[in-house]
């Protein structure tokens, strides 16, 4: 069993950073990866970035692309989630998810573990 657990959310300007920190319970951290998802008032939850295992392989939605990095400390058992140059359209709640299986997927049913969000706002 994981549990997860986001901060780091707020209220931004647009053109502002935040960085996102999601930590994890357990010693099977590593054994997971690790995806951040966002959902907006009225859309589907979508992947905005994932990260393999070992951090070696990521996936980026076009939408984020050059402007959120994220990344993973084993050793800390947390996942990070850069976000910079921030649009009014990135507002959202943000989700962690854990998953068993080794490859990146944005289908969200696959994965196992979830973090219960935290809101970033970005105004104009």
């Amino acid at each position: 069993q994981v549990q997860l657990v986001e901060s780091g959310g707020g209220l931004v300007q647009a053109g502002g950073s935040l960085r996102l920190s999601c930590a994890a319970s357990g010693s099977t951290f590593s054994r997971h990866v690790m995806g951040w998802f966002r959902q907006a008032p009225g859309k589907e939850r979508e992947l905005v970035a994932g990260l393999s295992r070992s951090g070696d392989s990521t996936f980026y939605a076009d939408s984020v692309k050059g402007r959120f990095t994220i990344s993973r400390d084993n050793a800390k058992n947390t996942v990070y989630l850069q976000m910079n140059s921030l649009k009014p359209e990135d507002t959202a709640v943000y989700y962690c998810a854990a998953r068993r299986q080794n490859n990146i997927t944005r289908v969200t049913n696959f994965y196992d573990y979830w973090g219960q969000g935290t809101q970033v706002t970005v105004s104009s």
